[in-house]
């Protein structure tokens, strides 16, 4: 676990957000389609080490080896869900393995889907969990979900389809949530020459295509300024925070962050390349920070950072729409609710909203991480203005995207002592 001290110690500084991990899955699997359709590399830069990162590296590497294999996907649902289509398109007998929570994540999706299209799909757990195994090439023809499941489902389709050898339709049959991550994939499927066409309630996408580009440079990582923002906001003496490597025009779902922590009262904008945050009431009561309604459909892996924050808003935030968050390496709208309760907040669960009525100070003591690594670091922010230390368990879990978080935060002024329980 770690412990971060309360206080005003955290004295804010400039900092190079890492790349997003979204994207870099992304550019990963198309760079290895690049070179089984084209032959040509395509070189990936500004990848940065995580787990899920590396999980990808070694998944891209199989799939260039052709004709099958055994893909362990760690603990990364992107990965999975996007890699399944995409095996199931070129072919052959495949083995999908994972570990933490992400064997009991859902696949009913695809269990339904790949069947209907010639693809074997068997995993013993009702389309539930793994591991699982498909065998076959998954053949052409319409192909219908909903669109208020994971968007890591449509994502693996429109990644899949082009490699076809005819023409596909993938049609929504309820609106599309998490809107920017398929934006997000239509943006990279462009960069790599694949055409996909919007028609009504979906895409057509043309069959036998290749994946070409020599090179991608990823983008920097939305959902994780969302921490430093809630820090920026936090901090008792309205320390300034410059992040570096974001691009304005990202579109990223958690690019809202910048008006989400903008209406809590973080005072935040541009100058030049740097995104500039600072609380300006911050020795006001509550910080000067008040509390608001969010519609968290498409902007799930940021309400952690901005649940803390709510924790110590002056009245109550209501995070809404937020179903998916309990699907996601914890159930997050629980594990936060339990989290802010822990510490002297005051969080409450209405079905799939979370409820937080604010507190000027949190008491401190110690909060369970859930083994996810966006809980762990969205409770590193609540020491800031806590009365005695937060502890939280299971620290280790940022390896899965941001192994160097606690050295950023402590480089910041913040105070984090990670300790090895034996």
């Amino acid at each position: 676990m770690y412990c971060v001290s309360y206080g005003s110690a955290f004295a804010g500084g400039s900092l190079t957000v890492p790349p997003s991990k979204s994207a870099a899955i992304r550019a990963l699997l198309c760079g290895a389609l690049s070179r089984c359709t084209s032959g040509r590399e395509c070189v990936i830069e500004n990848l940065y080490p995580s787990e899920d990162i590396t999980a990808t590296e070694r998944a891209a590497g199989i799939l260039c080896a052709g004709g099958g294999g055994e893909v362990d996907c760690g603990e990364s649902g992107s990965l999975l869900r996007f890699i399944i289509p995409i095996a199931a398109a070129l072919g052959g007998r495949w083995r999908f393995t994972g570990r933490g929570r992400l064997p009991q994540r859902p696949l009913g999706v695809y269990a339904e889907l790949l069947p209907a299209h010639g693809v074997a799909f068997k995993n013993g757990t009702g389309g539930l969990g793994l591991p699982l195994e498909i065998e076959g090439r998954l053949a052409p023809g319409r192909f219908c979900l909903p669109g208020n499941i994971s968007s890591q489902f449509v994502t693996g389709l429109l990644m899949a389809l082009p490699l076809l050898e005819g023409d596909s339709e993938l049609v929504l049959t309820s609106p599309l949530e998490s809107i920017g991550y398929v934006d997000m994939t239509l943006e990279v499927l462009r960069d790599f020459g694949v055409r996909v066409d919007p028609i009504a309630g979906g895409w057509h996408v043309p069959g036998g295509q290749r994946y070409e580009r020599p090179g991608y440079r990823v983008e920097g990582d939305w959902s994780q300024a969302a921490f430093f923002l809630n820090m920026a906001a936090l901090s008792p003496i309205g320390a300034v925070v410059r992040l570096r490597g974001l691009r304005p025009d990202s579109l990223q779902g958690d690019r809202a962050c910048v008006e989400v922590f903008g209406r809590f009262g973080l005072d935040i904008g541009w100058e030049g390349e740097e995104l500039v945050a600072r609380n300006k009431s911050a020795r006001e009561p509550f910080g000067g920070l008040v509390g608001q309604e969010l519609d968290v459909s498409n902007i799930t892996d940021m309400v952690p950072a901005a649940a803390v924050c709510a924790a110590l808003c002056r009245g109550e935030t209501r995070f809404e729409n937020g179903g998916r968050l309990r699907l996601k390496e914890s159930d997050r709208l629980s594990a936060m609710c339990r989290a802010i309760n822990a510490l002297g907040g005051q969080a409450a669960e209405e079905g799939d909203t979370l409820v937080i009525r604010g507190v000027e100070r949190l008491e401190g003591g110690r909060a369970q991480g859930c083994n996810d690594h966006r809980v762990v670091m969205a409770l590193a922010g609540a020491g800031l203005r806590s009365k005695a230390p937060v502890e939280v368990t299971e620290a280790y879990s940022i390896n899965k995207t941001y192994p160097t978080f606690f050295e950023e935060y402590r480089r910041l002024g913040g105070i984090a002592n990670v300790l090895q329980l034996g």
